[in-house]
């Protein structure tokens, strides 16, 4: 089996400016945005939805309107983290760059006052961004107290993230695609900071949500969400299987637990993308990608680069050509870079 070259990667496809602006042949930092401390915000679906799938407009702006600050900020980030790892310009310029802007918030505290369920549901995977971007620019970084404060920072979040699903987390989402995401920062993090505690939570959680899958590979939390089912497994797929391959260079594998799990995961996902029908029959309702309201975007196919490092398969290579370049704010960015390979 190929495998990943040690160095990794920051938070996402780049749709925005530069972080850095060219003057003088000299690389200048530009500010951060203004840190998020705190989030509040309800459900992005009507109350009345028992299958969270019927989107309450007027909700889903306000959460859209609390996160996208976050998401900008991590494309950013990324498409500095990207070009670090590629050795484009200064790369400790860049790397001192990115860590003192990540700085600027780790010492502001953010996302330390989550003040509803819904925004501990949804800080897992920016959790993520933060921590792939971290990690790519780290080891060019000349200044360790940026470094200290913001592995501190991350550590915090984590553990309040461990304790929530733990504990106050409802019992249908601790069984979903929002826990796995929570998941893959925690590995993330404990990775960083050298955590063994964290880091045996995240391959438990890993295990646990990957035991979840009935025979056929469908995951019967996210088949409950109408015509959203597949999108949501789908969503689901994307840190379980990163967190796996993490899991298996960091000595833990989860490989093949639960009878392969993920490997049915996966091909219940794969085989469904052509009509949905699979999705339907257990959601009774026509698949979003199907009726019109969605497409089927390449970022949520991203995880394919990752899965192919654990089963490697020349027919799915094939189908991944067909969404390449691959790539995902939440998981690290440009995935061909990322999870680079080698004999």
């Amino acid at each position: 089996m190929k495998k990943l070259v040690s160095t990794l990667v920051g938070a996402g496809l780049m749709l925005s400016a530069p972080t850095f602006a060219s003057a003088n042949d000299e690389l200048e930092c530009s500010p951060p945005p203004e840190p998020v401390i705190s989030l509040s915000y309800g459900s992005r679906y009507t109350a009345e939805s028992e299958s969270r799938s019927d989107i309450d407009e007027a909700s889903n702006a306000e959460v859209d309107a609390a996160l996208d600050p976050i998401d900008d900020f991590l494309r950013d980030l990324t498409q500095t983290a990207n070009a670090i790892t590629r050795g484009d310009d200064d790369q400790v310029a860049q790397a001192d760059c990115l860590i003192e802007q990540i700085a600027t918030w780790a010492e502001a505290d953010a996302f330390s006052e989550l003040k509803t369920i819904t925004a501990n549901f949804s800080i897992g995977a920016r959790l993520a961004g933060f921590a792939f971007a971290y990690k790519q620019a780290a080891p060019f970084s000349t200044n360790p107290q940026h470094r200290a404060v913001i592995e501190d920072w991350l550590s915090s979040r984590v553990s309040e993230q461990m304790l929530f699903w733990e504990e106050d987390a409802t019992q249908g989402a601790k069984r979903g695609n929002l826990r796995a995401w929570a998941t893959l920062a925690v590995n993330l993090v404990a990775d960083i900071t050298d955590d063994p505690v964290a880091l045996r939570w995240s391959a438990w959680s890993a295990s646990f949500l990957q035991c979840q899958a009935l025979e056929d590979g469908s995951l019967p939390q996210e088949m409950r969400r109408g015509k959203y089912a597949l999108h949501y497994q789908l969503h689901a797929i994307s840190p379980l299987v990163v967190t796996t391959l993490f899991l298996e260079q960091q000595g833990m594998s989860i490989k093949g637990v639960c009878d392969n799990a993920l490997d049915r995961i996966v091909a219940f996902a794969i085989n469904d993308i052509e009509d949905g029908k699979a999705s339907e029959a257990y959601s009774g309702e026509v698949q979003s990608y199907f009726d019109g309201t969605d497409t089927l975007d390449s970022f949520e196919m991203a995880w394919l680069e990752a899965y192919l490092i654990l089963s490697p398969n020349p027919e799915l290579d094939a189908l991944a050509d067909e969404f390449r370049p691959l790539g995902n704010s939440k998981l690290g960015g440009d995935q061909e870079l990322l999870w680079h390979t080698g004999d």
